[in-house]
């Protein structure tokens, strides 16, 4: 089996000949052929530049016989075109000079056009796919309403996001129309990945763990909802990945997604039972691990493929991004003994129902 279909078929909660790997940030600071590109240019020119963004891409899978690429892209793009300006800084992350926390503020953004506003992140899918195309699927991705909209109030990252809640209390018809515009933008987008060779979707919900079940239910449930119920439409599968929200899983299923991807903080078996049947399931390795000594690495590997007991539908990855002191060889030992002994189990034994 290819490993093109082997993720795929992961994807649609089929059987595959092993688990499938990706990582996130898998093209990024831990590589030395990244650090090389990185030294000469800032990173929005890279995000920018699709040659760049192609290059940097392709890296990993070049190094590692991992089973899905994942354009190098960042999920704040959309919201330079909605209005939303904002710089990375090497010390405090991405910054927003001018943070959307008034009506008013949210009436003034505009609805950002995928050719117009991020017509370069096409331009790079479409390169990678020509690049790659029968050998390993693409990933697009964009970020989810409620953390996009989480970065634009706090005006970067956010411990406890109380300023994101209050607009939510406070101004709940201006929330909703924030999450309207940022729906309205991220569905164009995600459908032109789609056109210009994506495979397969994912949207981060990275800071939705902040939220309660039932502010999660008021306030996020159903512009999600709407896109993957867009997504589905398009017949395009789909990942939905969110981190510390294992008392969200049943709520983040009903919003949708093929495969929800959760963090180190549970078993992928409890995973599998808050999300119900019939949904794959993405994860869940510690990035910690990856820094760990040989032999612990490869215990932790393991036991993540026994939480996850042979189920269809499993995606081997961490339950965030590759962390930038992580070895490549660490993550080379990792591919092949998920390969080999999820690939070893097939042989001696059926795999579980889902």
């Amino acid at each position: 089996m290819s490993r093109s279909e082997r993720f795929l078929k992961a994807c649609r909660g089929e059987a595959a000949d092993c688990t499938p790997v990706w990582f996130m940030r898998q093209a990024g600071r831990y590589m030395k052929s990244y650090q090389e590109i990185r030294a000469r240019y800032p990173l929005i020119e890279m995000f920018r530049t699709p040659g760049l963004a192609t290059e940097v891409t392709l890296q990993p899978v070049r190094a590692f016989p991992i089973d899905a690429a994942i354009i190098f892209a960042d999920i704040l793009l959309p919201l330079e075109g909605m209005g939303i300006g904002f710089e990375f800084t090497d010390s405090h992350g991405p910054v927003i000079s001018r943070p959307v926390r008034s009506a008013g503020d949210i009436k003034a953004l505009r609805v950002a056009d995928p050719e117009e506003d991020l017509g370069y992140v096409l331009e790079a899918v479409r390169n990678v796919r020509g690049e790659i195309d029968g050998k390993v699927p693409l990933i697009g991705f964009a970020g989810a309403p409620f953390t996009l909209a989480g970065y634009a109030i706090e005006g970067g990252g956010s411990s406890n996001h109380l300023l994101t809640k209050r607009v939510m209390y406070e101004q709940p018809e201006a929330w909703d129309l924030l999450m309207d515009k940022m729906c309205r933008t991220l569905i164009p987008f995600l459908k032109a990945q789609v056109r210009a060779g994506a495979q397969v979707v994912q949207l981060f919900d990275s800071w939705v763990g902040c939220l309660d079940p039932s502010d999660y239910e008021r306030y996020v449930l159903e512009h999600t909802r709407k896109i993957f119920r867009e997504l589905r439409a398009e017949g395009i599968p789909s990942i939905h990945f969110g981190t510390g929200t294992a008392g969200l899983l049943p709520l983040m299923a009903q919003a949708g997604g093929d495969v929800i991807g959760v963090d180190w903080r549970l078993t992928l078996g409890e995973a599998w039972r808050l999300a119900g049947p019939g949904v794959g399931i993405q994860g869940n390795l510690d990035p910690a691990a990856l820094l760990a000594p040989g032999e612990v690495l490869a215990r932790k590997a393991a036991e993540v493929l026994d939480s996850a007991a042979g189920r269809p539908g499993h995606i081997f990855n961490l339950g965030h991004g590759i962390m930038p002191p992580t070895p490549e060889d660490a993550v080379r030992a990792v591919v092949d003994l998920v390969h080999e002994r999820s690939a070893a189990a097939n042989r001696t034994q059926p795999s579980a129902g889902k």
